[in-house]
């Protein structure tokens, strides 16, 4: 089972530093957690998801380039069409006006789309996203895209009709152990490819607790094993 923490700000080098497999970056401006500046320096072994909400291509396809993107997570109402430009878009961003230079190219990253669930969802949905994305992510439907720090009734996942992976998202945290193991040793959790924590291993909006996560980790590693 992967790992993704997303939400990186105020202490990624430290988050880093316990070896999760994907670190997500919000690149949406209203979010309390919105990352800007320098990118740390990461291992190779980590992916790092740039997370957008109904962005335009262009500026998500900047971002990509200047922070050498491994995954775009779509967080808004981002269609599949707009999904399958993505993922046959070839683009030099503003930043490279020569012509000689490579373009950046949609083969280079994946394509993460988000879902939102309250008490029950739609599967159907997801039949026009089978052939543009490399990932569903599973989220709480509330106020915000994302972060809202609430699970929802993940026995709506048995229900899930795709082959495709998923990440598992939503106000997960440590007093989601006993649920969690309880989910990863069900039917659901067949398609389940990774687990998405945020919120609820913070001391502030972007400051990630970290023997929080030591503690969750160890927990997930015992529960898988």
């Amino acid at each position: 089972m992967k790992l993704k923490i997303c939400g990186m700000n105020h202490n990624p080098t430290e988050v880093a530093a316990l070896q999760p497999d994907y670190l997500g970056f919000i690149f949406w401006e209203p979010s309390s957690r919105y990352f800007f500046g320098d990118m740390p320096k990461l291992p190779s072994s980590i992916k790092k998801v740039g997370v957008f909400v109904d962005a335009p291509l262009e500026e998500l396809m900047e971002k990509v380039e200047q922070y050498q993107l491994n995954a775009v997570q779509l967080h808004g109402k981002e269609s599949a069409e707009y999904c399958n430009a993505l993922r046959h878009v070839e683009l030099h961003s503003a930043s490279q006006k020569d012509e000689t230079s490579e373009p950046v190219r949609s083969d280079q990253f994946d394509i993460i789309k988000v879902f939102s669930i309250k008490d029950d969802f739609d599967f159907d949905v997801l039949k026009d996203y089978e052939d543009v994305c490399d990932y569903f992510l599973f989220d709480t439907k509330g106020k915000l895209p994302g972060g809202n720090g609430y699970t929802f009734d993940w026995s709506v996942l048995e229900k899930y009709p795709s082959n495709k992976p998923y990440f598992l998202s939503g106000g997960i945290g440590l007093d989601s152990s006993e649920k969690l193991k309880s989910f990863l040793n069900s039917p659901a959790s067949k398609n389940c490819f990774a687990i998405d924590v945020n919120s609820k291993f913070e001391r502030a909006p972007g400051l990630k607790n970290i023997e929080d996560l030591k503690i969750f980790i160890e927990s997930l590693e015992s529960d898988i094993n």
